[in-house]
């Protein structure tokens, strides 16, 4: 880490002190706004709130209960094709979880696509269990993705040195390889956990009473007082789970061989079945649905601006976002504490739900005119809620650069600005990248904020989604979930390839 002058780190902190004070404002007008009348914490209160936990409670137990076991199998188990069998169980990442709702709402119970093309009716998937068994469906991939780095870290040398002294297989899964891994389980099972909090859409569907979907409620019946103080609350539990998030350790392993068993072919078998039925049911329903749908409806109803409505906002948020999170990731690359709690304070508005960062806006561009319902307010809200992700990427590019490159263009007499364009700049532009696809990919899938915000009159691929939904003409949604499951698909296959490219550049100097 390089050390500052004072002079210096002032003139470090001049361009990040307004985007910090931007980061917090949302947070600041709910404040502002709940007070301004009297509230109470009253029995509708406690209902949601015990809603919202027990929704929480119930997928993290579902995602972690689905995805240790595959992560294990995944990395620990000698599998034929194990890359498409992990391809295949991270693919539902790419689906919003909206849309998994939109097609169990339209295909279950009686009059659903199920019974209609079969002639069977399954169960509703309504309610909490309903609710709780499609955010288990994609969001399980976050506990897979994390228990598999903590297991690739893992020396088989210990495994087999247990085995050695006369544990049995669930004597080393339990004294050996879990308090390696728990670290892991605990990242992905907060990560659903605050992915549960935010969720507005899949809630709202499938006809279950959370914060946010209470909070929509309440917006649209223009109580934004009532909504702030709902959106104040639900930060509360968003704040507590950031706080384990905080906290959650992995335990760190020297580098040895990969764990690998020889497992039954019973095993197999299962591994195969529980892959399969988890595909088809988080992935292929809504791809089955969609084209069903548009064989019987065709593509007359879909209006090409929609998908560019969407591109277009989202493609500036990301340029804008990467543009904004440059200083801030130079200041906590280089800087000390004062830079590092400035960037968590800016860190925060990731862990804002997108209904929250929306209730707040709209009241900011009722008092701003010229800013409300236009697309730089948009924009806006999607710097805000996503700007840690591109923050966190190029703080990671710039912590691998060599310092004595800057230093040596420095010594030839260049300037700041030049060596930033002519040294720094190419190489971190695999991380700007990286960065770049993620914001994309999540603004293009970002539902309440848009609907809160976006022009009147402009539709996007989500807010056609959420407005075919409460009309009821199910057919119309086929080409924008499926183009939406394309464009999220492609940018994670972008920010696949920019990661990669950034774990294959040169390290930094220590």
């Amino acid at each position: 880490m390089q050390r500052y002058s004072f002079a210096k780190r002032w003139r470090l902190h001049v361009p990040i002190a307004p985007i910090v004070l931007l980061a917090l404002s949302p947070i600041v007008v709910l404040i502002a706004l709940a007070t301004q009348e009297p509230l109470e914490f009253g029995s509708r209160n406690w209902r949601i709130l015990g809603n919202t936990v027990g929704l929480t409670a119930l997928t993290v137990l579902g995602a972690v209960a689905i995805g240790a076991p595959l992560a294990f199998a995944t990395t620990c188990l000698k599998l034929r094709r194990a890359g498409l069998v992990l391809a295949m169980l991270v693919f539902p990442l790419a689906v919003p979880s909206y849309i998994g709702a939109f097609a169990y709402f339209a295909a279950t119970g009686p009059g659903g696509e199920i019974e209609t093309l079969f002639g069977i009716a399954p169960p509703e998937v309504r309610g909490l269990f309903g609710t709780a068994w499609v955010m288990t469906l994609y969001t399980f991939p976050f506990v897979v993705l994390s228990v598999r780095a903590s297991l690739l870290r893992l020396d088989a040398g210990l495994v087999e040195s247990g085995r050695t002294l006369g544990l049995t297989p669930l004597g080393t899964l339990s004294h050996v390889i879990f308090p390696r891994i728990r670290g892991g389980i605990a990242s992905g099972a907060l990560l659903v956990a605050l992915y549960t909090l935010s969720d507005f859409a899949t809630p709202a569907i499938l006809g279950f009473d959370t914060f946010t979907r209470a909070i929509y409620v309440e917006y649209n019946a223009f109580g934004l007082s009532r909504a702030a103080w709902l959106s104040l609350q639900l930060l509360l539990l968003v704040l507590v789970v950031l706080t384990f998030e905080s906290r959650a350790k992995t335990v760190r392993e020297n580098p040895g061989r990969t764990l690998r068993w020889n497992p039954l072919p019973a095993t197999k078998f299962c591994i195969f079945i529980s892959t399969t039925l988890i595909w088809i049911s988080s992935v292929g329903l809504p791809f089955v649905l969609f084209f069903v749908w548009i064989k019987r409806e065709g593509v007359r109803s879909f209006e090409p601006s929609i998908l560019l409505h969407s591109v277009v906002p989202a493609g500036l948020a990301a340029f804008c976002a990467v543009i904004v999170a440059l200083p801030l990731a130079q200041a906590a690359s280089y800087g000390g504490r004062t830079e590092n709690w400035m960037l968590r304070l800016t860190s925060f508005g990731f862990g804002i739900p997108g209904i929250v960062m929306g209730t707040a806006l709209v009241y900011v561009g009722l008092h701003l005119p010229w800013m409300y319902q236009t697309t730089a307010m948009l924009v806006l809200g999607y710097v805000l809620r996503f700007l840690p992700l591109a923050t966190g990427s190029l703080r990671e590019g710039l912590d691998r650069l060599e310092n004595s490159l800057s230093a040596a263009a420095r010594s030839l007499g260049a300037s700041p600005f030049e060596t930033f364009r002519r040294v720094k700049l190419p190489l971190i532009m695999p991380a700007a990248l990286s960065g770049a696809a993620l914001i994309f990919l999540e603004a293009m899938r970002e539902l309440p904020l848009t609907l809160l915000l976006r022009p009147t009159g402009m539709e996007t691929l989500t807010t056609r989604l959420w407005q075919v939904y409460e009309a009821g003409y199910f057919g119309d949604a086929a080409i924008p979930g499926l183009l939406l499951i394309f464009t999220s698909f492609i940018a994670m296959l972008l920010f696949i390839r920019t990661e990669r490219l950034l774990r294959l550049a040169p390290e930094a100097e220590t």
